[in-house]
């Protein structure tokens, strides 16, 4: 589980063909380090990936066809920023919202523009997914919790504070852009219960 308070900014160091999917190799850039283990979970860009080998700037994770399908990971140019966090451990505050690293679907950055000293982003989305984004609801966005500030049947606002966008990958996102989404767990989970209230 994750926060999707974003820990440090990296970058995609290597993408390499194995056995029909890939190996991705991670700069761990500005992310804390100290203490990885092989197996522990790493958020790239909000995806949940295991750490299979590491050394002391970078770390390596194996990307499945649908984890490379899915997710904006199989189209990523080398070089390209990655916001990075670590799992969260039991003790640690949970300023964010609870994020399993699971991606549900991809939108698309479709306007930026100034708000004061904040940053406002609209992005469009597909329809199954925006069922479950509400005003004043949590989203996540490339790993990144943020504040849902209006929600429509095409698309969802969100206003970074300038912490979000200096230290976030936020900084290098364009108009056009192709995002990660992770929906909130309590809405797919209410969303259940009421579909099988019925089963006994």
């Amino acid at each position: 589980m994750f926060t999707g308070l974003i820990a440090g900014v990296g970058r995609l160091a290597a993408r390499e063909a194995r056995g029909g999917d890939a190996r991705l190799v991670i700069d761990t850039g500005t992310l804390p380090f100290d203490g990885v283990q092989l197996g522990e979970s790493i958020a790239v860009n909000g995806c949940c990936l295991t750490v299979i080998g590491f050394d002391a700037a970078s770390f390596a994770v194996d990307a499945s066809n649908e984890t490379l399908a899915l997710t904006t990971l199989g189209r990523l140019a080398i070089g390209a920023p990655v916001n990075l966090e670590r799992a969260m451990l039991p003790t640690d505050r949970l300023g964010g919202h609870l994020v399993s690293g699971h991606v549900d679907g991809l939108a698309s950055a479709q306007r930026r523009w100034d708000d004061a000293r904040a940053v406002r982003w609209r992005f469009a989305a597909p329809r199954p997914l925006l069922r479950y984004i509400a005003h004043k609801g949590s989203v996540c966005v490339d790993g990144v919790s943020l504040t849902v500030n209006a929600a429509d049947d095409t698309g969802f606002e969100v206003a970074l504070i300038p912490h979000t966008v200096e230290h976030t990958a936020f900084r290098a996102l364009q108009v056009g852009d192709a995002v990660n989404i992770e929906v909130d767990l309590l809405a797919r989970y209410a969303e259940r219960l009421q579909a099988t209230k019925d089963w006994t």
